[in-house]
């Protein structure tokens, strides 16, 4: 079953928090357990680690992994005989805090994918990479643009486009010769572009031939020679079979490529990249309105929008990292709830008596926005923070974008 937006962001972010994690030494486990697996075999295989752990010759290093193995040992009684579906994945281990304090961070995750083996790791880092491939980006895109004197190969990648090599020829220019010698240096320029465009099929092969999920290649550039290239057969046969379309580009480098991807907007509009620079384009037509149209951005605007159920479309970058964090003053009893940066975890005075809060309890801002855009039924799509327009949406709007049912204000 696919999952959904809101379950990706937040199985994005879990990993990124894990990946932050740093031990002192030698133990933070990690434990992927295939889908099926009997949840017996998984504890026998612990125990079996337990008991070689007390060789470990560190007494701090022993006893944090034995005390992590026995968490894990712990949960793996909430499981029936076999693992979930897609598996289990464990993250279990003692960490620093403030000074010389540690604590355990346990983390279990059912991951949206089927866990390919079992794995067990004992590091001072967790070991995300299975799950890394889970969230990276399926769609892939081979990109050229090229012409007689130069040539630029690259990747799609969602909504990232990455430059893999920009080649120049050494084929000349035209020339005013006549007569033998006019024909003699035209059957040179055929041959040198002959041996250019060879080239160009050779470095194509070897960047794209074995890139998994490529969905298409896409070939771009002024004139004749994008498609003479395609035609006349230079690209490896695999990769021949992979091209969707020619199209025409002004450039043949690094803003060719970009040319090329918007020139493929209807082809490619199923594909996110095209589907989140419409929404952004869509966006930005009612903020530039008189009175901004429909459009409302920033946090304030567009949570109080959001609250009364005024938003259709919900835009919300990828880099919007911020928390709601609840403060309790200890003097009065007052509440403040604020929203921060992911980073701030400096507590405010109270705002009543100006004695010091703590923290009493958070949550991810997305996470509420998600929630409270289901109650409104109000639609949600994430922005990369990787593409031009989610930069945009993140420097310029705070991160927030939001196109209306009706006007909230005079």
């Amino acid at each position: 079953m696919e999952i959904t937006e809101k379950q990706r962001y937040d199985f994005r972010r879990e990993i990124e928090r894990i990946a932050a994690y740093q031990g002192r030494g030698t133990e933070l486990i990690s434990l992927y357990v295939p889908g099926g697996k009997m949840i017996s075999d998984v504890a026998n295989y612990l125990r079996e680690e337990q008991s070689q752990s007390s060789n470990i010759k560190s007494s701090s290093t022993r006893k944090n992994v034995q005390s992590a193995i026995s968490s894990i040992l712990s949960r793996l009684k909430g499981y029936k005989m076999l693992a979930p579906e897609n598996g289990i994945v464990f993250f279990v281990g003692t960490v620093p805090k403030n000074g010389d304090q540690t604590t355990m961070v346990q983390h279990a995750i059912e991951p949206p994918e089927p866990v390919p083996t079992f794995l067990y790791r004992c590091d001072s880092s967790f070991y995300l990479d299975p799950l890394n491939s889970m969230i990276e980006v399926k769609d892939i895109y081979g990109l050229i643009v090229i012409d007689r004197k130069e040539a630029t190969i690259g990747f799609l990648k969602g909504q990232s486009i990455q430059v893999a090599k920009n080649m120049h020829s050494q084929v000349p220019s035209k020339h005013r010769m006549g007569g033998q010698s006019s024909l003699r240096f035209e059957r040179l320029i055929e041959i040198a572009a002959n041996e250019y465009y060879k080239n160009v099929a050779e470095v194509c092969t070897n960047v794209f031939l074995n890139v998994k999920n490529m969905s298409g290649i896409l070939v771009g550039g002024p004139g004749s020679t994008k498609d003479f290239f395609v035609k006349e057969g230079y690209l490896h046969y695999e990769l021949q079979k992979k091209v969707i379309e020619t199209f025409d580009t002004g450039y043949t480098d690094e803003y060719g490529l970009r040319e090329l991807v918007e020139k493929a907007r209807e082809r490619l509009k199923d594909l996110a990249v095209m589907k989140q620079k419409l929404l952004i384009d869509r966006f930005l037509g009612e903020i530039r309105k008189p009175d901004n149209g429909l459009g409302a951005y920033g946090l304030n605007e567009v949570v109080g929008a959001l609250n009364i159920g005024a938003i259709s479309l919900l835009l919300i970058s990828e880099g919007l990292k911020k928390m709601i964090r609840e403060y309790t003053c200890g003097s009065c009893g007052n509440v403040m709830k604020l929203t921060r940066s992911e980073e701030d975890s400096t507590a405010p005075a109270c705002n009543s008596c100006g004695s010091q809060t703590t923290l009493s309890g958070e949550k991810d801002l997305v996470d509420e926005l998600f929630e409270k855009a289901e109650q409104m039924d109000t639609q949600v799509e994430l922005i990369s923070s990787e593409s031009e327009e989610g930069k945009m949406l993140m420097t310029a709007f705070s991160g927030l974008g939001a196109i209306l049912r009706y006007r909230t204000g005079a």
